[in-house]
């Protein structure tokens, strides 16, 4: 119960641990919603409001009923497997059924599995999906020229991406395909259904490990090359797009599908900025080899969301990397 006597709005965020989901949790309990999270070992923000902690697992049918019972709103940050970090040479060297078994069924099996629960709660006004940017992006139209603008109304090709399985071409299948098994689902039972598509994530969480993106975001100081391949993966796209996670944990909270982009930018970009304002590190400037962009080919652009009285309130790379650095520092993946 609130002061004032009434009840809390309860919200169930999936995959607690996760870098992005241990964020909205810090934020939804800021708000006042009492939360219930899954697979979470960090109870630290129990002091901030209600939070409880279920066990639950994707592939498990119904192993999220009880985590989302008596839940208002259900938020879908959980993945079924780290699909940012699975080998791309592996998954190219398998044949594609292999991608599809291991990477693409399992992300769509999962999420629908918790639609389901989701409905048999019978209390869930609205779903939140945390999709990515790479169900928008990868379209091979984009490979020539520049100019382009991209927004919701994208989607990446998913015939393309299984002919050609350029680096992590499971991983985004995946978020398409699970968007728009979401949408069926969601449509055939009457529920509310927000997909949230997030570029690069940067900034801090309470998280105690980030994967991909803030490791990718640190590459160029840290010069984990595992890391920075993630960064300029996306530039082989056009643009290397930003947001901050304060940004994207607010825009959770719209209503509809939302690309959720503040700052397009490019690898040789961020490498100037971090050189000049961190020079206690020293760039790894053998990181910059090859083809890489003076400035952006592909803009992404969150003008819908804008246009819906959102506001960024980051937008540069100062803002991206204020704090950021101290995280990397406490994460070890930049020396203290």
């Amino acid at each position: 119960m609130s002061a004032g006597g009434e009840r809390k709005k309860t919200a169930c965020v999936t995959g607690g641990n996760g870098y992005i989901a241990s964020a909205l949790i810090k934020m939804l309990l800021e708000k006042g919603y009492a939360v219930k999270t899954t697979n979470s070992h960090f109870k630290a923000l129990q002091a901030l409001g209600p939070l409880e902690v279920f066990r639950a697992d994707l592939e498990e049918e119904g192993s999220f009923e009880i985590a989302l019972a008596g839940c208002d709103y259900a938020f879908l940050v959980a993945a079924p497997v780290n699909l940012m970090s699975a080998n791309p040479e592996n998954c190219v060297a398998q044949i594609k059924l292999a991608c599809q078994k291991e990477l693409i069924e399992p992300a769509v099996r999962g999420t629908l599995n918790v639609m389901r629960s989701c409905v048999k709660a019978g209390t869930v006004k609205r779903v939140i999906l945390t999709s990515s940017a790479g169900s928008v992006i990868v379209r091979p139209d984009l490979q020539q020229g520049d100019g382009h603008v991209l927004d919701e109304e994208s989607w990446s090709d998913v015939e393309f991406l299984r002919a050609e399985k350029p680096p992590g071409w499971g991983y985004v299948v995946s978020k398409v395909l699970l968007e728009k098994a979401a949408n069926r689902f969601a449509e055939e039972h009457g529920i509310s259904l927000v997909t949230v598509c997030p570029v690069i994530t940067a900034g801090v969480a309470p998280a105690p490990t980030a994967h991909t993106s803030v490791p990718g975001c640190l590459s160029l100081l840290s010069g984990d090359e595992a890391a920075f391949n993630a960064l300029r993966g996306m530039e082989t796209f056009g643009v290397v797009a930003l947001c901050h996670v304060d940004d994207l944990c607010r825009a959770e909270l719209g209503r509809r599908r939302y690309l959720c982009c503040s700052l397009n930018t490019t690898v040789r970009d961020i490498a100037r900025f971090l050189s000049k304002n961190y020079p206690q590190y020293t760039v790894k400037t053998n990181l910059l080899s090859g083809d890489l962009l003076e400035k952006p080919r592909v803009c992404l652009s969150s003008a819908k969301l804008e246009r819906e009285g959102f506001e960024f309130k980051y937008k540069t790379l100062d803002g991206m990397y204020d704090d950021m650095i101290e995280y990397g520092k406490a994460l070890g993946i930049l020396p203290s």
